[in-house]
């Protein structure tokens, strides 16, 4: 039931980790930590595939994109959940909650549609190895990731503007950042219809994307398995090993945050939950990356070896 008599609110207040109080100097540094590593190692990706020629593929430009969506994407969110565990977080405007969810929407989606792109050229190069570089041309590869980038615009735009139409009549924001969810929980007004509306916008970005990777794999596969010799399959499938882990990951947390019933899991469930997808995630994209795939690993040695010599 939603509550009648109320005083419409101009801010929100993020509970955070309000149920871990004991242990919040002991998150923070974990967090912060895992944070700094996540900042650390996308911007050598994105340095190390700027450099290096050998990485001037359409592959690496769609890393180099993911790597600097993530890199934002964690800059929407984790700087202000980090101040609230230390007890510098302040109230945040609507219109403040509304950039930052606005931001999240874009760059989550945005990665989803990047994740889908890279699955794309995969298929591509051991599918049809000979056609390579003329159906991945440099303007193939811009408008997967204009049409990634465009997906998630239009998506935020109209997420935004159905959540903040609702007037609000509590201010406690049980999560660490502005998801619609815990938002929308805060509205005076009936929104059965928007959640059932967001749960299938929700669906239709990952399930679509997920499920246009899972074709790609399953093409991919059937084309590993007819190779002659097992060391052809073995190369052909470690070209794809980081990305799928990757995959993997990324979609696994999505679906488990956002396609489950809204009363499913408690609280502090849902908080360890968006940990996974908000601070884990994007620090597995250049750890799987950089230990896994041998180009870059090759890449950096480069790099490192020029500076020595200099």
């Amino acid at each position: 039931m939603k509550r009648e008599n109320h005083t419409v609110v101009s801010e929100f207040v993020f509970q955070g980790f309000s149920s871990f109080c004991e242990h919040k100097l002991t998150l923070f540094m974990v967090f912060l930590t895992l944070y700094l590593l996540t900042l650390a190692g996308n911007v050598i990706i994105v340095t190390i595939i700027s450099i290096d020629r050998h990485l001037h593929t359409p592959m690496y430009f769609f890393l180099n994109m993911l790597s600097t969506s993530e890199t934002m994407y964690t800059l929407v969110i984790v700087p202000r959940m980090l101040s609230s565990l230390i007890g510098l977080s302040q109230p945040i405007s609507l219109a403040g909650c509304a950039t930052q969810m606005f931001f999240f929407i874009t760059l989550a989606i945005n990665n989803c549609f990047l994740l889908t792109a890279m699955g794309y050229d995969r298929y591509v190069a051991i599918c049809n190895p000979l056609r390579y570089t003329v159906i991945m041309n440099k303007k193939v590869c811009a408008q997967l990731v204009w049409g990634a980038c465009s997906i998630g615009l239009l998506v935020a735009i109209i997420q935004i503007s159905s959540v903040f139409k609702f007037p609000f009549c509590d201010r406690k924001v049980a999560h660490y950042f502005c998801d619609i969810r815990p938002v929308m929980k805060l509205s005076c007004a009936d929104t059965n219809l928007h959640d059932i509306i967001n749960f299938i916008v929700s669906s239709l970005v990952i399930v679509v994307p997920m499920g246009l990777v899972f074709i790609s794999y399953i093409l991919i596969i059937s084309t590993i398995l007819r190779i002659a010799s097992a060391e052809g399959r073995k190369k052909a499938f470690a070209t794809c090993a980081s990305h799928l882990t990757v995959v993997i990951v990324h979609y696994g947390s999505a679906s488990i945050a956002y396609l489950k019933p809204n009363s499913e899991n408690t609280r502090d469930q849902d908080q360890l939950i968006s940990v996974t997808y908000t601070i884990f995630t994007p620090l597995l994209n250049p750890v799987v990356y950089t230990l896994r795939n041998k180009e870059v690993k090759d890449a950096l040695h480069r790099a490192i070896g020029k500076k020595t010599l200099a």
